[in-house]
């Protein structure tokens, strides 16, 4: 059985980057999630603004963005990328915090990379606000949940959907949620 040519290897096995130039530019969109497992006096703190650090919801927001603008620094091998848009969404659930970031582009390569690294920032920077109430937290289940654009079209996670309003509308799925 013949093994299956790895995109970002190079005939004599190098580690590279994609030569996307002969790609169509298309819109292309992702959504990712996450989930920051706390206690429920912890998630009441951050979503009440009384951590010692002060604001966490907004400035896991803020950082969220940035590093979705920045994934092209942060990962080896992804191109950096003009993002269109990105929205955050931190809700407060029974296990903790909730992530769902959306990244949307009109390019050659696709943004499921920034929607996770844009979660997974989000999670980080509310564990690093809310540490000193509970070190036990835990940043789990960072996944891609949906995607569109690019030559392999529409592929959305089994069971899962998108929950923000406008990432939904980002992907051009009839009815919302």
């Amino acid at each position: 059985m013949a093994k299956p040519k790895l995109t970002h290897v190079d005939d004599q096995g190098r580690v590279h980057m994609v030569d996307v130039s002969d790609k169509a530019e298309t819109e292309r969109v992702a959504v990712a999630r996450a989930t920051l497992r706390c206690k429920k006096a912890t998630r009441d703190a951050i979503v009440g603004g009384t951590l010692k650090k002060g604001e966490a919801m907004a400035t896991a927001k803020v950082a969220a963005i940035l590093a979705a603008k920045r994934t092209g620094e942060l990962i080896p091998l992804c191109h950096p990328l003009p993002l269109t848009d990105v929205q955050v969404v931190l809700t407060p659930v029974a296990a903790g915090i909730a992530i769902e970031a959306m990244a949307k582009t009109v390019g050659r390569t696709g943004v499921e990379m920034e929607a996770m690294v844009a979660c997974s920032v989000a999670g980080l920077v509310l564990y690093d606000m809310a540490k000193a109430a509970e070190r036990g937290m835990v940043l789990d289940q960072v996944r891609l949940v949906e995607k569109r654009g690019g030559k392999s079209g529409h592929w959305r996670r089994a069971g899962e959907r998108s929950s923000a309003r406008r990432a939904t509308h980002a992907l051009g799925v009839a009815g919302g949620r």
